[in-house]
């Protein structure tokens, strides 16, 4: 890896003049049922010779296996390299230790949010492009240009980015359908924070996305389908794979969750749902016991107050009828723990994302925020009935 590391602000902010708008996306994105089965297919039209298989031991044994068969099957050799659970430096720099005597041409990463993000910082120490196989759609990850590294206790530490996108993203919606519907719920949460973050970033004339540049239009109006398919087909998608059985539905919000989504916050902006969703991973019982979508849900509404949208009951009835934490209780926490809201507070405000919100922003703004959305929640709860969040959680 680059003693400089690559960042996109940076870059842009260096060549001077206005900053430009730019859209980044996985050079091709494949959807549907049992695509996995023609993964060397794909890889065929590459001039691929070697791949490494980075997956969990559960997903060589399983969804990867098929994957792996199929990229034999096309005379493409393949090196496996197991996953240890946690996208910290340690295990990525082992990686590369095992890796690199290999002299792969491309590493495909196999599975779920973590596991994605190692994939991504392994084949940049690489020097490869890389295939993501997501096997969840629980996030919006698997599209994008960066990757989230903890420490090896799971505290987040640092963000990288890349200069390339994936060359190949493959969601096989038929894994996706066996899951267990919290991860697919949890990316809806994720999900539906893209429309109302890029509104904001479109609104403001100084918002820098991640990308590094000004949103595009066509990032903003995927921000806007994403939002419109969650609240039309969300409800039709999760009763499928709580019945592990795929329709139209789930096909449109699996691509909401992945695709519309990756390149809508990417290439669109972030505002305060995101920096909010990161300072709650500070409390402990949170980051170990919820999903990184739950945890956006409820921020999403924090902003929506912060905002005084017309959209914040729309988006907490929508929350709590999916099952989705929408009051602090749902995330373990009380709205009398001030030292916690403080926390809450004091790390939001260090995102410079945070601050692409219309009002200046402060500590007392954002702990009434989470207060206010707290409020909402625990009414909406009531009104609509926990019994979605309790399936999921129980």
């Amino acid at each position: 890896m680059s003693e400089n590391p690559y960042s996109p602000r940076a870059f842009f902010t260096g060549l001077g003049d206005r900053l430009p708008r730019v859209l980044l996306s996985p050079q091709k994105y494949v959807q549907g049922p049992g695509v996995l089965n023609h993964l060397g297919e794909h890889l065929s039209l590459l001039a691929v010779e070697k791949v490494a298989v980075l997956g969990s031991k559960r997903c060589l044994e399983n969804e990867a296996a098929r994957a792996i068969n199929s990229i034999k099957s096309v005379g493409i050799d393949v090196a496996i390299a197991q996953f240890g659970g946690e996208c910290s430096l340690y295990e990525i720099e082992n990686q590369v230790e095992t890796l690199s005597p290999e002299k792969p041409d491309f590493l495909v990463a196999l599975g779920g949010g973590k596991t994605v993000d190692a994939g991504r910082c392994i084949a940049e120490r690489l020097s490869v492009p890389i295939v993501i196989a997501p096997t969840l759609a629980s996030n919006d990850a698997p599209c994008s240009a960066l990757s989230v590294v903890y420490t090896t206790e799971g505290v987040q530490e640092s963000v990288e980015f890349f200069a390339r996108n994936p060359t190949l993203v493959i969601v096989d919606t038929e894994v996706v359908a066996n899951a267990d519907e919290r991860y697919l719920v949890a990316g809806i949460g994720d999900a539906m924070a893209t429309w109302y973050e890029a509104k904001v970033c479109r609104a403001n004339t100084a918002a820098v996305t991640p990308a590094g540049a000004r949103p595009t239009l066509a990032a903003y109006a995927m921000s806007m389908i994403c939002a419109e398919t969650l609240y039309e087909f969300g409800e039709e998608a999760i009763a499928a794979v709580a019945e592990s059985r795929n329709n139209d539905s789930l096909e449109k919000v699996v691509e909401a969750n992945t695709l519309l989504s990756g390149i809508g916050f990417e290439s669109g902006g972030l505002a305060m749902a995101h920096p909010l969703a990161l300072a709650y991973t500070r409390i402990n019982r949170v980051h170990n016991n919820y999903l990184h979508g739950e945890i956006v849900a409820i921020s999403t509404m924090a902003q929506l107050a912060l905002e005084e949208s017309t959209d914040m009951h729309k988006a907490a009835r929508f929350f709590a009828r999916v099952g989705l934490p929408v009051h602090l209780g749902q995330l373990s926490m009380s709205p009398d723990n001030l030292d916690e809201l403080d926390i809450l507070a004091e790390v939001t405000m260090t995102n410079p994302n945070a601050h692409h919100m219309p009002m200046k922003l402060s500590h007392s703004l954002i702990k009434q925020s989470i207060l206010d959305a707290h409020h909402v929640g625990v009414k909406i709860s009531d009104e609509v009935g926990d019994q979605a969040y309790r399936r999921l959680h129980h």
